[in-house]
């Protein structure tokens, strides 16, 4: 199935992909608005929103980087993600557990923390939904050969041919 001579599924992931960068680029203005702060007054710089910012800078990267096609029949994009949904959750457990107990009592820097949290959470559900979506791609559009000398072509993708023994 193709819609504008694009396969379906280029375009699905590629809104998800869009997703996951407008997410990450919204991390890091959120986070960096702090970072500037400190830095501007000569404060400490707390490891913690610089660790926000470096989720939020390579979920983007990589987020561009998916927009390339055909990049996401290779099995390492289904681990990267893996990886990038695990970083995501500490995020929002990290900064979670700081916050959302939290009563911003009309402060409106703890109540753009608060809702930087969700967005961390929002962050992890898509790329857990990446995850899910890139490993079912990838087992699905795999290139599977014969495990002895690689030159057979196995599964639903493998053109079979009829031979006929004479003597």
């Amino acid at each position: 199935m193709s819609v504008f001579g694009m396969a379906a599924s280029y375009l699905l992931f590629s809104v998800l992909h869009f997703a996951q960068f407008v997410l990450a680029i919204t991390v890091c203005g959120l986070y960096g608005i702090d970072l500037s702060r400190a830095r501007s007054q000569g404060k400490y710089i707390d490891g913690k929103w610089v660790y926000a910012e470096v989720v939020g800078a390579l979920a983007a990267l990589t987020a561009v980087l998916y927009f390339i096609p055909f990049i996401l029949r290779f099995a390492a994009i289904t681990i990267w993600n893996s990886i990038m949904f695990i970083l995501w959750i500490a995020l929002f457990g990290l900064f979670g557990g700081m916050y959302i107990h939290e009563d911003p009592e009309g402060n409106g820097d703890i109540q753009r923390m608060k809702n930087a949290v969700w967005v961390d959470l929002a962050n992890a559900l898509l790329w857990l939904i990446g995850f899910i979506a890139s490993a079912a791609y990838w087992w699905t559009h795999r290139d599977r050969r014969s495990r002895f000398t690689g030159r057979a072509r196995l599964g639903r993708n493998a053109s079979v041919r009829s031979t006929t023994w004479t003597a």
